[in-house]
């Protein structure tokens, strides 16, 4: 008997030990003359002389409750003559119809409301700093100093409801599939990944410090030496970098990683898990994902995160203008690794010529020196200070490389190659927005065969175009040395909607092939061992083939929620500062506190 009723609460776990017996989004019209109990806030109260209603509101949504000063000898009536906004009370009360004139159809429960014979007050609010309901024209550092007030906004709520349905479905799509979840270390050792690291004092030992890590790449890599062979983690990072509308000192990554696999068995998985894991918030992934090549998603849309949900694709034209009267753009044909690309933004030949000289300085926020333009207006007249120049055969090949119309504008670019992508893909995202070009739904691809480095100009350096750990090609081993450009690497970027959503790669588990990595990233053998000492020495132990994944959890709920920055999916986020408006955090500390650790502030 004791075993069939434990099995009956369960079936309603928000009944255990709860104060409610119903939640203010569940009741219908089936549930007219049960008796109920609903704990929530007061959203409206609305007092009709003789009637007074009261939208009572918890997570689950909204429920009107109706206190009728005839009914129950009015106590219930009179303490509702009391309430205001955010009070935190206990209806209990029975459910009925509403009239069929008052019936609401925009609210889930609006066929039925409560007859209130009881309420407790649980909680008196003071009158709060915004509106608690959606669209309100608060600035966002209001909100965030009041955050435990925003979060009980219902748009904030159903934000975090999507990113626990979301992490929910990942973790059982991995636990389904064999995989091991293991924790790791949020006190290691400082790496040079890319990013500053948040260091913390050891006061055990003094002078010395532990390192927050930025991923757990190093740790997942040592499981897989371990003989783990199907990890996962839905791990916090942090990284001490500026911050914008996608990204925060810390976030959280859906990290995976695999033993005895190639990039198509990790590609793969990672297919299936999120098919799975979309599909629980009702959302299709329709799979094998697209692959785009790193190159192709350069030329083609000027960048490594393409937005395919929209044309506007980037176009080579420097043959057309190879023997020009323009001297910048036949110099640029005339000359080895320089090209001249151009970009096609429908509707913006009508504007403005002022509106269109303003876009110079977007440009030149993408590495542009200047915007050579041509604006074909609707009356079939041409506008731009460099046409003049350009015979009739350059213009009508422009027209048909360019599909031109009347009323479009296209926009060059001069340079070597991916500065001309970067420059044009800018400017691609900058036009959408700007023209206002729809992106419906969803779109996801792999972005896959990316260089293995790329050259830093500021540092006059190799850098690693992902991360030191990845596999180089391996016909490409002997250009390790020769020509580091041309070497490839095994990596693929998860992108969505015009985001890297997430990325991986194949690791290196050949010590020797580590070794001459590091070295060209500008590692000495002696540097390399103080940093890395333990990887190098687990990769001598016998380490198997692997190859991982890591998942922006933050961003891919960001866009799962259609907003537009991360901080709308976190539940205690930081300003674009580092700040927490909330706490006040960061903040001082004691002199007794530096002492104990051993740092004295300059």
């Amino acid at each position: 008997m004791a075993e069939t009723t434990a099995a009956a609460c369960c079936q309603n776990p928000m009944d255990i030990h709860s104060m409610h017996t119903r939640t203010c989004g569940e009741l219908r019209r089936e549930n007219i003359g049960e008796e109920v109990t609903l704990t929530g806030w007061v959203w409206r109260r609305r007092d009709h002389g003789g009637l007074i209603f009261c939208d009572l509101r918890d997570r689950d949504g909204i429920t009107q409750c109706t206190f009728d000063p005839e009914h129950a000898a009015g106590t219930a009536f009179h303490t509702a003559e009391t309430m205001r906004s955010e009070w935190a009370i206990l209806v209990h009360g029975t459910v009925i119809a509403r009239d069929e004139e008052t019936v609401n159809p925009k609210l889930a429960t609006g066929e039925i409301e409560v007859l209130a014979d009881r309420v407790e007050v649980l909680g008196r609010s003071k009158t709060p700093p915004f509106q608690i309901e959606d669209g309100i024209e608060t600035s966002e550092d209001t909100r965030l100093r009041y955050r435990y007030l925003d979060l009980r906004r219902p748009e904030m709520m159903a934000a975090m409801r999507l990113r626990s349905d979301f992490t929910f479905a990942i973790r059982e799509a991995f636990h389904k599939r064999a995989f091991m979840e293991v924790e790791t270390p949020a006190l290691f050792k400082s790496t040079p990944e890319g990013a500053r690291d948040f260091i913390v004092p050891s006061r055990m030992n003094e002078g010395e410090f532990y390192a927050l890590p930025q991923s757990p790449q190093l740790l997942k890599q040592l499981l897989m030496v371990g003989g783990v062979e199907r990890y996962y983690q839905v791990a916090k990072c942090f990284r001490d970098e500026d911050l914008r509308a996608d990204r925060q000192p810390e976030f959280t990554q859906v990290d995976v990683e695999m033993s005895f696999v190639d990039q198509d068995d990790v590609m793969g998985m990672m297919e299936d898990v999120m098919k799975d894991a979309f599909a629980a918030v009702g959302v299709d992934l329709p799979t094998p994902l697209r692959r785009i090549s790193y190159w192709d998603a350069m030329d083609t849309y000027g960048t490594d995160k393409p937005d395919t949900r929209y044309g506007m694709e980037l176009h080579d034209v420097t043959e057309i203008f190879a023997n020009s009267k323009f001297k910048l753009f036949a110099g640029a044909a005339a000359k080895d690794g320089q090209y001249v690309k151009a970009l096609n933004a429908k509707g913006a030949g009508t504007w403005p010529r002022a509106q269109i000289d303003k876009l110079a300085d977007v440009a030149a926020g993408f590495g542009a020196k200047g915007l050579a333009w041509i604006a074909f207006r609707e009356d079939g007249s041409v506008n731009s200070p460099i046409v003049k120049f350009f015979s009739d055969d350059e213009m009508a090949a422009l027209r048909s490389e360019m599909d031109v119309e009347p009323g479009d504008l296209v926009m060059f670019a001069v340079a070597d190659r991916k500065s001309a992508d970067e420059i044009l893909g800018g400017m691609r995202c900058h036009m959408a927005d700007a023209l206002g070009v729809e992106r419906p739904g969803h779109d996801f691809l792999w972005v896959v065969d990316f260089p293995l480095f790329h050259w830093d100009e500021d540092g006059k350096r190799y850098a690693a175009e992902h991360q030191p750990f990845t596999q180089p090609v391996v016909e490409d081993l002997d250009k390790l040395e020769s020509d580091p450009l041309a070497v490839g690497s095994y990596t693929y970027d998860f992108v969505m909607d015009g985001f890297e959503a997430g990325g991986g790669g194949i690791r290196i588990h050949d010590p020797e092939v580590q070794m001459r990595v590091l070295k060209l990233l500008g590692f000495t053998e002696e540097r390399a061992r103080e940093q890395f000492g333990f990887l190098m020495e687990a990769l001598e132990f016998g380490a198997p083939p692997m190859g991982g994944c890591a998942l922006g959890l933050d961003r891919v709920c960001m866009l799962l929620a259609g907003k537009d920055s991360i901080r709308d999916v976190m539940a205690f986020p930081k300003t674009s500062s580092g700040a927490d408006l909330m706490s006040g955090a960061p903040s001082a500390v004691s002199g007794r506190q530096l002492k104990e650790a051993g740092i004295r502030l300059l």
